[in-house]
């Protein structure tokens, strides 16, 4: 679990990082990649959840 949540926010600081260099540069290649990994942590977030959740039922 504790392996999972340090996943999930190393892909936020990702993303946030490649926001970031798209607002100091404006090339539009980090804001895509921004996109994919922000898209990327919301996956993991969700399966994450989905374990906690299934944990709690089981």
């Amino acid at each position: 679990m504790l392996l999972m949540r340090a996943l999930v926010l190393m892909l936020l600081l990702g993303a946030l990082v490649s926001f970031a260099l798209y607002v100091g540069s404006g090339q539009i290649r980090f804001k895509r990649y921004g996109w994919i990994i922000l898209k990327g942590a919301v996956l993991m977030a969700c399966g994450f959840f989905a374990i906690l959740i299934l944990e709690r039922i089981v």
